[in-house]
Parts: structure tokens; C-alpha cells; sequence
């Protein structure tokens, strides 16, 4: 019996261990721009049933509830919050912020498609819009050399100024993506999630289309991680963790009692 008291106390440190990892990477990301916090889900392992519900207890009795004994805890998953975080302003005419469900996409350097809530966003040498690590937005949009003032609309368009030009012109159209589960989407860094069989396959559009939002330009959507949350989160974790390991003390102290007397 005490072996299988470890066990089960075992399977609680390791999920207290998992929840602080995601914990402290929540909070390893908290000025990660567009960055959407993690939740740890657990769920109970099999139990072992001693006697079901319903079983006689005489000719004519039986019992009203089971005799189960649970064998621990797992992690089941871990999911991304997709609540809209803070928006600030900023003086770079091409950071983007969404207000509302919609993603960038993003072209990866190993050909997949990227989608991101982080709209920092420069041109390189030739121009073109990309990400601060190179990589282009979709889709394409040049920037002319030489243009005096980029505008970008809440519906994604986007206009220059160039030296003699007569008014702006439109150079691109910025659209968004869309996911029937966006908690389906996998993180694969920087911020980026890609597209997996459980999210279903993107629905593309121009901002301010079914819900995918608008965009604000001069502006960054920031984590939405809350610091005080987390804390609150992290000591009950803490806890946990030293009930459980309090557990496996009180059973080392049984055995021994035993060893001891008999």
C-alpha cells in the first residue's frame, strides 16, 4: 500500500513540476510581444475499483457508493489563452496591432505558414514587409524605395507617399487568418503558431471580415500574461508540491514504523 502512496504522490510532483515550467514560461514571456500565456490541464489516472457501486452486501442490501482508489494525476494538455492583450502605441509606422480573433501569416523559412498576433513588422533591403527576424509577411507587400509616409488602414490596406507623387497609393492588401480552434494551433516559437488537424484549416480574409478584427497601426498588442496571476498560481503550485512530498514522507515514516516494531 505505501509503494502505491509514493506512486500517486509521485505523479503529483511531477504535474506541480509541469505546471511551474509552464508557469515560469509565461512568465519568461511577459514582454513577448503577442505572446498568449499557457494553461496546464490535468485529469485523474484510472482508478482501481475494490467494489462497485451496487454490489450486495447481503441477501437483500447493497452498497450505495464504490470502493475506488485513485492511482494519481497526469498532464493532459497545455493550451494557449487567446484573451486580447494590452495595446500600445509606438512611433514605427509599420507595428500592427489586431483587435479582434484574426492572426499575420507569416512565411517560415521551412515553407509553412506562421501565424502570429506579433505585428512588429520593418521591411528588408528590397522593401519587402517582414517580420524583425526576416521573415515575410503574407501576403507579399513591397514598399517603394524612397516613400515619404506608409498608411495602413483598419481594414489592411496599405498606401504610400512617394517623392511627386499626387495623393497615396496602394501597394497591398494586409489579410488575416482565422481558426475554428485556435487553442488546435501549435507553438513552434517566436511567438508563431502553425496550423494542425485539431485547428481546422485558416480562414483568410482582410480585416474587419467575420470577426477577424481590425488592425491599428503605430500600435503593438502585448502579452497577456498577468504577473499577479501567475505569482498566485506559482505559490499554490509551490504548495501543492510540498503536500505531495509531505506525502511521500508521511508513507517512508509508516514503512519504517513497521520495519521497526514487527
Amino acid at each position: 500500500m505505501s509503494s502505491n502512496v509514493m506512486h500517486v504522490a509521485k505523479t503529483g510532483l511531477n504535474a506541480q513540476q509541469m505546471r511551474i515550467q509552464v508557469i515560469s514560461n509565461n512568465l519568461a514571456n511577459v514582454n513577448s510581444t503577442g505572446f498568449k500565456r499557457d494553461r496546464a490541464n490535468f485529469e485523474s489516472l484510472l482508478y482501481q475499483t475494490y467494489r462497485p457501486a451496487g454490489a450486495q452486501t447481503s441477501e437483500a442490501t447493497a452498497s450505495t457508493s464504490p470502493n475506488n482508489l485513485g492511482t494519481g494525476v497526469r498532464l493532459v494538455s497545455t493550451e494557449k489563452i487567446h484573451s486580447q492583450g494590452t495595446v500600445t502605441t509606438s512611433e514605427n509606422a509599420l507595428d500592427l496591432a489586431i483587435e479582434g480573433n484574426g492572426f499575420f501569416q507569416v512565411l517560415l523559412p521551412d515553407g509553412r505558414i506562421g501565424y502570429t498576433r506579433n505585428g512588429t513588422f520593418s521591411q528588408n533591403a528590397e522593401g519587402t514587409v517582414t517580420t524583425t527576424s526576416g521573415y515575410v509577411l503574407q501576403p507579399e507587400i513591397q514598399i517603394p524605395q524612397g516613400a515619404l509616409s506608409i498608411s495602413i488602414s483598419r481594414d489592411g490596406i496599405v498606401s504610400v507617399v512617394e517623392p511627386g507623387g499626387v495623393g497615396a497609393r496602394e501597394v497591398g492588401q494586409i489579410t488575416l487568418a482565422a481558426f475554428t480552434n485556435p487553442r488546435g494551433l501549435a507553438p513552434v516559437g517566436e511567438t508563431f503558431l502553425v496550423e494542425t488537424p485539431a485547428s481546422g484549416a485558416p480562414a483568410v480574409g482582410a480585416p474587419l471580415d467575420d470577426g477577424l478584427g481590425d488592425l491599428m497601426q503605430g500600435a503593438l498588442e502585448t502579452s497577456n500574461v498577468n504577473v499577479v496571476q501567475e505569482l498566485v498560481e506559482m505559490i499554490e503550485a509551490q504548495r501543492a508540491y510540498e503536500i505531495n512530498s509531505r506525502s511521500i514522507s508521511a508513507s517512508d515514516e509508516m514503512m519504517s514504523y513497521l520495519a521497526n516494531k514487527l
